[in-house]
């Protein structure tokens, strides 16, 4: 006769208790949120990291823009003539006049300090990325959530909405919109009315690319147990909306968000490039490349530093979402 698979023992369980085998080198087996297991794949993605710090510095430059600016460089709209050739109004010395004190040189006829501006332009590319994001992210969520739950004549509405949003053409109404705005509009002025606007209107075209993925999520979502649960025990469309479906869609959500981020930071810089940006003398990344043309051929560095800054911004951006998506994601692989 075999022995039974679990014979009782009157001794107490080391483990439990405390005793000799709870110090040898074993280990109680505990449960791990999806927060833990999302940050722990995180994690194994250096590549992600690595654009994740990258976002974080950039960040915080644009936070402290004036003290960054007060202790490496000078004030982005003092002009600087003493460092530009009287003859050619090129900046004097090698690489567009890098030194010491101007890390990244000066502007070519104005003299103005390229790493001041750079470090200003940041915080107007970050603001009207994120800001837009944002209200894309609010309209889309709304919107997506609506139509894949009702369905029906509202999904069609929603979507057909979507369909002609998605087919206009968005640089050309901002450059029109822009021709036409007065220079005080709401309390705001200068650039203010600029900045609002280009958050108003990227963020307003880009709601229906998040729109049609929440919409496709929540069709998933909306036959689950749990919701035919809260639906039974008498839950409101509400509560069901935002109680029970929009906690799941968070994790697509945040991906598509860190992902249309460099999407709109290289808007913001075809929009200032074109002219329909902030105005001057307000820095810009895309202004500076627009001011770059004219003297590129005989100071190419005016043009090489904002045009790797934003290559490396959006870079950074998109590894760092690639990885969210991957960690965020319960069916990805390794």
């Amino acid at each position: 006769m075999t022995a039974p698979l679990h014979e009782p023992t009157t001794e107490a369980d080391p483990i439990a208790t405390g005793g000799p085998a709870a110090d040898s080198g074993v280990k109680k087996v505990e449960g791990r949120s999806l927060k833990q297991i999302a940050w722990n794949r995180l994690k194994q993605d250096k590549v992600a990291l690595t654009g994740g710090i990258v976002v974080l510095v950039l960040i915080v430059v644009a936070i402290f823009a004036p003290l960054i600016v007060g202790l490496l460089g000078h004030p982005p709209n003092d002009f600087h003539q003493d460092k530009l050739d009287p003859l050619t109004n090129l900046p004097t010395g090698s690489l567009g006049g890098v030194s010491g004190d101007f890390l990244f040189g000066v502007e070519p006829n104005k003299g103005r300090d390229v790493f001041s501006r750079i470090v200003y332009g940041a915080r107007i590319s970050l603001l009207v990325a994120f800001l837009a994001a944002v209200v894309a992210v609010a309209l889309g969520t709304l919107f997506g959530i609506i139509a894949g739950y009702f369905g029906g004549w509202v999904d069609a509405v929603i979507s057909r909405v979507m369909d002609v949003l998605l087919s206009f053409p968005q640089l050309l109404f901002i450059i029109s919109l822009v021709s036409v705005l007065p220079d005080d509009l709401l309390g705001l002025t200068g650039s203010g009315v600029r900045i609002a606007v280009l958050v108003a209107v990227i963020g307003f075209f880009g709601w229906p690319y998040v729109g049609r993925i929440v919409r496709g999520q929540t069709l998933s979502l909306r036959e689950r147990e749990y919701v035919e649960a809260a639906r039974s025990l008498g839950g409101g469309r509400g509560h069901i909306l935002f109680r029970e479906l929009l906690p799941n869609l968070v994790a697509p959500i945040t991906v598509y968000a860190t992902l249309m981020i460099p999407t709109n930071i290289l808007t913001e810089a075809a929009l200032s490039f074109l002219g329909a940006g902030v105005r001057p003398p307000t820095a810009s990344w895309g202004g500076m490349l627009r001011d770059a043309l004219e003297t590129y051929e005989h100071d190419p560095m005016f043009m090489v530093f904002p045009g790797v800054t934003i290559f490396i911004t959006v870079l950074a951006f998109n590894l760092f979402g690639d990885g969210l998506r991957d960690a965020l994601d319960p069916k990805g692989t390794r």
